[in-house]
């Protein structure tokens, strides 16, 4: 469904697996790691100052412009890296503007205790709060390219006691779920799961909202969908009461604008609720060539968005992120590797728009 694929984008549904899968392959070594880099970091103000400089050579911006963590060993910052060391310096600063952004951290299966740990404890000793988004729902992705999730819904409660133990009462925003709401309403997932993940969803945004200084943002969509109309209630079966708010646009490619309506209206039917939005690769909009149901997976032409921060156009929108991870593949479409997957020729394509 053309729903689906701006999910697998990585905000929603192939994105997640992909970035999970990397993260769980190399997660128990990024808790150490992490820690040594962030302790580099400070609250700092200008960018060229060099407590800013949360890796060799890689700033962010002020704390209070964006208050998220910068993984300082992130694929980016590695790009970089490898290519000042080859003498590619142009290439190099165009991946720097990927690389000094703060962009999600999608936790994988296999450790998340010790991958939610890691990251929070790096950006707690940055100052600054962890990005996490949480993408392992059952049924996950309708078969398609990030296909999988928690074998059981008792084996996805403890994945989320773990996440949840893991961010004890450091400070993080996570993105729930992306496209697993959506899903529900574009018929996509069966409807024997229904009931199931309605109450996964509900009892995840309970566990993590138990948390003292744990934000949370359930899964609405994109403005290319559909209506309001159609999801704001199971949106209401799913947790958006207890929850901080929703997410739209991840690892999709509608425009700020488009996205700021979208949410208005969205917002308006589930008691105000305030909301984010993924903006990672939207500068050029969407994709209007080709197939339909293809043009989210890796389009061409597309462009980075408006770079991550608390300052946005609208006081509904609580801040402009960058969950999916700019750079990495939709998938195994248009010569791009398997989903997740880094792949720097397009990460320079969206760098320089």
């Amino acid at each position: 469904m053309y729903v689906s694929r701006r999910a697998r984008t990585a905000g929603a549904t192939t994105a997640g697996a992909r970035t999970a899968t990397r993260a769980g392959a190399c997660a128990a070594v990024l808790g150490a790691a992490l820690l040594l880099a962030a302790c580099s970091t400070s609250d700092g103000g200008n960018e060229g100052d060099e407590g800013d400089k949360p890796g060799a050579g890689i700033t962010q911006q002020p704390k209070e412009a964006d208050p998220f963590w910068v993984n300082p060993d992130g694929n980016a910052a590695r790009q970089v890296a490898a290519y000042e060391k080859s003498g590619k310096d142009a290439e190099a600063g165009q991946i720097r503007k990927i690389a000094q952004q703060p962009t999600g951290e999608w936790i994988g299966v296999e450790q998340p205790e010790q991958e939610a740990r890691g990251f929070t404890e790096a950006a707690d000793k940055a100052g600054r709060r962890a990005l996490l988004v949480l993408y392992n729902i059952p049924h996950r992705d309708c078969g398609q390219y990030s296909q999988g999730g928690a074998a059981d819904g008792d084996a996805y409660r403890a994945w989320i006691d773990g996440v949840a133990a893991g961010i004890g009462d450091r400070a993080a925003t996570v993105i729930l779920e992306p496209d697993a709401v959506l899903h529900l309403v574009d018929g996509c997932t069966k409807d024997e799961f229904h009931e199931e993940r309605y109450n996964l969803l509900s009892g995840a945004v309970e566990k993590l909202k138990s948390l003292k200084n744990t934000k949370v943002y359930l899964d609405a969509g994109n403005a290319g969908w559909g209506h309001p109309d159609q999801i704001y209630e199971p949106l209401n079966r799913a947790g958006i009461a207890e929850a901080d708010g929703f997410s739209v646009n991840v690892s999709n490619f509608y425009s700020t604008e488009d996205s700021i309506a979208y949410g208005r209206q969205l917002s308006a039917k589930v008691g105000n609720k305030h909301f984010v939005i993924d903006t990672s690769r939207n500068g050029n909009g969407p994709y209007k060539s080709g197939a339909e149901k293809e043009r989210w997976c890796n389009p061409p032409g597309r462009a980075l968005g408006e770079t991550p921060t608390i300052k946005t156009a609208d006081p509904l929108v609580d801040a402009y992120l960058w969950v999916k991870r700019p750079g990495e593949s939709d998938g195994e479409c248009k010569g791009g590797p398997k989903a997740g997957e880094w792949w720097p020729d397009y990460a320079l394509k969206l760098a320089r728009g």
